[in-house]
């Protein structure tokens, strides 16, 4: 699936959100980003430039994707939350914001 760039940035920067929501990043958050890296298509540099978008920022461009993306996104998310074995507490609110943001409840 392909995605332009201010999707990207957007995906990015809530991504980012939900790996940095419990405090700490942990190796399987890394390692799971390390294979988004290659899966939509950006690199460290593009992570610093998502870290500028403001969040409510990335959701008004996430809310204005077609469905098929958002269901995409929303399992991105998932496994990103899931990827070092624990499913947070914040990382799961931060999740439901975008759920519920993007009209993806």
């Amino acid at each position: 699936m392909k995605f332009d760039i201010s999707e990207k940035l957007a995906m990015v920067n809530v991504i980012d959100s939900v790996i940095v929501a419990d405090g700490e990043v942990h190796k399987g958050e890394i390692d799971a980003l390390s294979k988004l890296m290659e899966i939509i298509d950006f690199d460290s540099n593009f992570l610093i430039q998502a870290r500028t978008i403001d969040t409510e920022q990335s959701i008004v461009i996430l809310n204005g994707m077609p469905q098929e993306k958002k269901d995409r996104l929303v399992k991105i998310l998932e496994d990103v939350a899931l990827s070092d074995g624990f499913f947070h507490e914040k990382e799961n609110d931060v999740i439901n914001h975008i759920h519920k943001s993007i009209g993806n409840v």
